[in-house]
């Protein structure tokens, strides 16, 4: 069976500018472009979007083409259609042009793809039939969740609000400092242990949670992401910063797992992987 932690950010992956090891760029045949940046160079084109008939000003809605439930974009994974008929990836919901949602996970996805119920959803999201999806959309989907994870985490770290170190990350949990507490795939289940426990000292559950979760990659993945030797354990001390780690986690997980918390409301976050607890 497939699992995070043996098969990590996909076997396909490529390594190309700006990228990480394992972590490839989730548009094919597109100019590698530094994390967090768009290709303007392509050609502005009509925007259209599944969108819910109620949108809240500072919650907007959206509607999974898959599925047609309505849930928070933050939820869901924006799909686009390039001027050359291709279907991409933009988790980040920046890219210009032709958009749609989902709401499901990676298996359910895989499985709409391959019986032609995704290319029908987006026919119509899309008002087209001349478009392509590729085989591998849900690999270049888990790739793009991993990079945007992944990029936050790393710009916690230069802005000071992302600690690591076992010693350091337990005095901080034990402090009722620790906001978000972060483990790489491959930690130990005593380390884990240890600071899970240390942070119910220090009030976990009265943020509504009672451990740590598993970040999707091994710690030389993380490390590189945050630039630091050896990270395996990560806490997050500022209220914003830990919320915005736990929205770009929680979806990778979300879709990593199935659709508990993608695009249903429900929390992932108190969801674990399998190697959680």
């Amino acid at each position: 069976m497939r699992t995070p932690r043996n098969d990590p950010l996909g076997a396909q992956a490529t390594d190309g500018p700006g990228s990480l090891p394992g972590v490839e760029d989730p548009s094919p045949g597109r100019a590698s472009t530094p994390l967090g940046t768009d290709d303007e160079s392509r050609p502005e084109y009509e925007a259209i979007e599944a969108t819910s008939e109620t949108e809240s000003r500072h919650s907007p809605q959206r509607t999974c083409v898959l599925t047609r439930r309505t849930a928070d974009k933050a939820e869901l994974i924006r799909l686009v259609l390039g001027p050359d008929g291709q279907v991409h990836p933009d988790v980040r919901a920046k890219a210009p042009g032709r958009g749609a949602w989902i709401g499901v996970g990676r298996e359910e996805l895989a499985t709409a793809l391959a019986k032609g119920k995704l290319r029908g959803a987006l026919s119509r999201a899309f008002k087209t039939q001349a478009l392509e999806i590729a085989s591998d959309l849900p690999d270049r989907i888990e790739q793009a969740l991993a990079r945007a994870t992944l990029d936050r985490l790393g710009m916690e770290a230069r802005s000071g609000t992302l600690i690591t170190g076992s010693d350091r990350v337990e005095q901080a949990a034990r402090g009722g400092k620790v906001r978000a507490l972060l483990y790489a795939a491959d930690a130990g289940p005593d380390g884990r242990r240890k600071l899970d426990q240390a942070w119910r000292v220090g009030g976990s559950e009265e943020l509504g949670h009672r451990h740590g979760l598993e970040i999707p990659v091994e710690r030389t993945i993380l490390s590189m992401a945050l630039g630091r030797e050896n990270v395996v354990h990560v806490a997050l001390t500022d209220p914003g910063a830990a919320a915005r780690v736990l929205a770009a986690l929680t979806r990778w997980r979300a879709f990593i797992v199935g659709t508990a918390g993608l695009g249903r409301g429900d929390d992932v976050v108190g969801q674990p992987l399998a190697d959680d607890e």
